[in-house]
């Protein structure tokens, strides 16, 4: 009985060790043929040596000098792009809060020194410091214009050569010449009117004071007076009457006369005598 278990152990022993070499065998195989497969697989993807051409990757001749001298005047371009942006910045002071004479406020905008508009100006309000006047100057005239809000010319000042030009109304509180220059006013083809609520005064402190015109002179004073005070009060180039009491006083030169006045206000001159003489002289009045 031992024996017989001894062979029949020894003969499973046997068995699986021959099952194990076989097993190792048909991996074996199957490894070699995978490699085989491999290596047959990449032989047939690889081309052959005798029909294999070369071509060139890249760019070469003519096209890669062109490329390169793009490349060139591309970076030229930008440096003197750069310079030139660092020049306009170093001429026209440019800062944070502005450029040049101007400055950028939360009030507005600022104009220190002297600065030069070629084009028009729209502004809201123009002013100088406390210390400081204001000066408009061009070589020219200088307009100021005032529109509505439907772009219409409502107001128009111009200052030439020879003096302030308004195309329409002014209202001033006071106006003034230079010192040692004369005040002129003048309209060459319109009236010229000057009213206010409270009189118009018109003084020369250190000079003489004239009005005139062409057609009519009116002096107008609803709910007063016209004083005129002076020294001597001049009115020239009035119209004289004739009169004559006596044949003998015709010879003589006549050096005084009367002022007398029309129903419509017109002054003309009558020459003197005992009484009154403007009824003898009132015929001045029918030719007015």
């Amino acid at each position: 009985m031992l024996n017989v278990h001894r062979v029949v152990g020894f003969w499973t022993t046997g068995s699986r060790i021959e099952n194990l070499r076989r097993l190792l065998r048909e991996k074996a195989t199957v490894r070699m043929t995978r490699e085989q497969y491999i290596l047959a697989t990449q032989q047939n993807n690889l081309p052959k040596v005798e029909n294999a051409q070369l071509y060139p990757v890249g760019i070469y001749g003519w096209r890669k000098r062109c490329l390169y001298f793009f490349v060139l005047l591309l970076l030229v371009t930008m440096i003197v792009n750069l310079a030139m942006t660092i020049w306009i910045l170093k001429v026209m002071n440019f800062t944070v809060d502005g450029m040049g004479n101007l400055r950028v406020t939360k009030k507005g905008i600022r104009l220190e020194g002297i600065s030069e508009f070629l084009l028009p100006l729209y502004v809201k309000e123009i002013h100088s410091r406390k210390d400081s006047p204001l000066v408009l100057q061009s070589d020219r005239n200088v307009t100021v214009n005032a529109r509505n809000h439907m772009g219409q010319l409502t107001g128009q000042l111009t200052v030439g050569t020879e003096g302030a030009v308004f195309g329409h109304s002014v209202e001033t509180p006071h106006i003034r010449a230079e010192p040692s220059q004369d005040l002129r006013l003048e309209s060459p083809t319109r009236s010229l009117i000057m009213e206010a609520p409270r009189g118009v005064q018109v003084r020369a402190a250190a000079g003489d004071f004239k009005a005139t015109c062409r057609k009519e002179l009116h002096l107008q004073s609803t709910e007063g007076e016209i004083f005129l005070n002076a020294d001597t009060i001049r009115l020239g180039n009035l119209p004289t009457g004739s009169f004559s009491s006596s044949p003998s006083s015709s010879s003589t030169r006549q050096t005084v006369y009367e002022l007398c006045v029309c129903p419509n206000g017109k002054l003309y001159l009558s020459p003197a005598g005992l009484g009154s003489t403007c009824q003898f002289s009132s015929s001045v009045c029918l030719w007015s």
